[in-house]
């Protein structure tokens, strides 16, 4: 189970005024809804699920939701914030077991950047996905996907087959070897040489589609 409880309160009312009066109360209306039981209005303490959000470790992972002696696991798929207090507003559960599979983005994490040679000639990193989808069991999502930069060259291109994905867990996009990141040369020499950027000859041309619609994704 996670480490991660959520103790909650079933909410009787529905609507705009029943959620306005949650959060008078200091509390976080939501609604949990997946399986069989159909959806509950709930509400959480404001302060708590501040807590569990300040985790890093609460969105789009296994949650243990507590309601009086029963508990049931959870994944939260959707999180309303406050425009400028950026205080929580709505929270969306969906009910799992540990087994069910799902769908989630982990972020990818790079390591070893100080062991590659590309990077220490002034080589470039451009990361082409800074989160992969995967389908995997709700009770086995990865924290992050890692990707070990040591022998890395530049020219070298890192491929979601160059990952090593937990037992069960595989990419969501399953038709090609798509491309994660590349290591081209220093974007100055490129420039002052050609005029413009380049992309790596080995990142095809739908993940560099992709890349371009992808936010935060470095520009060609």
């Amino acid at each position: 189970m996670s480490d991660i409880v959520l103790p909650v309160e079933v909410r009787e009312g529905t609507g705009k005024g029943a959620a306005r009066a949650a959060r008078r109360a200091g509390m976080v209306p939501g609604v949990l809804y997946g399986g069989e039981r159909g959806a509950v209005s709930i509400a959480v303490k404001a302060n708590v699920l501040r807590k569990a959000i300040h985790t890093g470790k609460f969105l789009s992972h296994m949650v243990t939701l507590q309601h009086g002696k029963e508990t049931q696991p959870v994944i939260p798929r959707d999180v309303q914030f406050h425009p400028v207090t950026d205080e929580p507003l709505h929270i969306d559960l969906f009910r799992v077991e540990e087994d069910t599979v799902i769908d989630v983005e982990v972020t990818v994490h790079f390591i070893n950047e100080e062991k590659s040679p590309g990077l220490k000639r002034g080589g470039v990193l451009n990361i082409v996905r800074h989160a992969v989808e995967l389908s995997c069991p709700a009770g086995s999502i990865p924290e992050e996907i890692v990707v070990d930069m040591t022998g890395k060259e530049i020219g070298d291109s890192i491929h979601i087959s160059d990952v090593t994905l937990p037992e069960g867990v595989k990419p969501t996009i399953s038709d090609r070897d798509f491309t994660i990141a590349t290591l081209q040369g220093a974007r100055v020499m490129v420039e002052s040489e050609e005029g413009e950027g380049e992309v790596s000859a080995d990142a095809d041309e739908a993940d560099v589609e992709a890349a371009e619609g992808d936010e935060g994704e470095s520009e060609d």
